[in-house]
């Protein structure tokens, strides 16, 4: 297999899995190891194409990131209550990621962890589902600034961002950590995946940033164009991704995502010999 072919293959599956709640990192390095490349070697890849599915996230919600930057200026309590719930649910991610960031990238490379974490992260979803019983999305002004993250308190927004620190374990899912995390606290389905996709912004940059400085020195111009090819690749299919996310969700639930965690993880266990 060519190099530009395995850059596609893995663009799709960064597009197809980055916000739903299956793990993106896991399924990168299962199909990775799967099409016969190391995990190892491509981690650094696997992060860098990230900014195509964040783009995704902005473009399709860039009434509601510029609705909060004009009500920072203009004093809007929304837009600064939106901004403080994003910043404080990011905030423990950073501080785990700076003190255990090697511990973390030897991870990266591990499929059987990231095989055990989707079967034990599909459990917990559909126990979640089971018992949080989440309300139904709470009426909001066509004018909130916002919208209901804005309306999160300061608690929810930080347990969020603790949560989401699970999701440092490859196979656990950034997305299905902060959304379940979400529904526990009491939140909707949408306005739980919704502050999902706020977050991962400046979450996702923040690890792109990060291990593109870790690697600089390793890095040259060919990587460059491979890295832009799977980051534009990857914002087609989140765009679409995302855009039918929140339909489905409101209407099922989690459970399928769930089931198809748990059936992945244990057909990867057996491909991998661990069982």
């Amino acid at each position: 297999m060519s190099t530009t072919l395995l850059v596609i293959i893995l663009g799709i599956v960064e597009g197809l899995t980055e916000y739903l709640p299956v793990s993106s990192t896991g399924h990168l390095i299962l199909a990775t190891e799967l099409l016969g490349f190391s995990a190892e070697e491509w981690a650094v890849f696997n992060i860098a194409i990230q900014p195509g599915a964040i783009l995704a996230v902005v473009v399709l919600y860039w009434k509601t990131f510029w609705g909060v930057l004009k009500g920072l200026f203009e004093g809007s309590k929304g837009a600064w209550d939106f901004t403080r719930n994003l910043l404080v649910a990011f905030f423990p991610a950073v501080l785990l990621g700076l003190l255990f960031g090697d511990q973390i990238d030897d991870l990266l490379a591990n499929a059987v962890v990231v095989a055990w974490a989707l079967i034990i992260g599909g459990i917990g979803i559909l126990l979640v589902e089971k018992l949080a019983n989440p309300p139904a999305r709470p009426d909001m002004p066509e004018d909130q600034v916002g919208g209901a993250v804005a309306t999160m308190s300061f608690k929810k927004s930080l347990t969020v961002g603790l949560v989401q620190c699970l999701a440092m374990i490859p196979g656990v899912s950034r997305s299905g950590a902060t959304i379940m995390g979400a529904m526990a606290l009491g939140i909707d389905r949408k306005t739980a995946a919704e502050f999902s996709f706020f977050l991962a912004v400046p979450t996702l940059s923040g690890a792109t940033v990060y291990s593109l400085f870790k690697a600089r020195d390793e890095l040259v111009a060919d990587d460059l164009g491979m890295i832009g090819l799977g980051a534009l690749v990857s914002f087609v299919v989140a765009y679409a991704v995302v855009k039918a996310f929140i339909a489905i969700v409101t209407k099922i639930g989690f459970a399928p995502f769930a089931w198809y965690r748990i059936v992945v993880g244990i057909a990867a266990l057996f491909w991998l010999g661990a069982i």
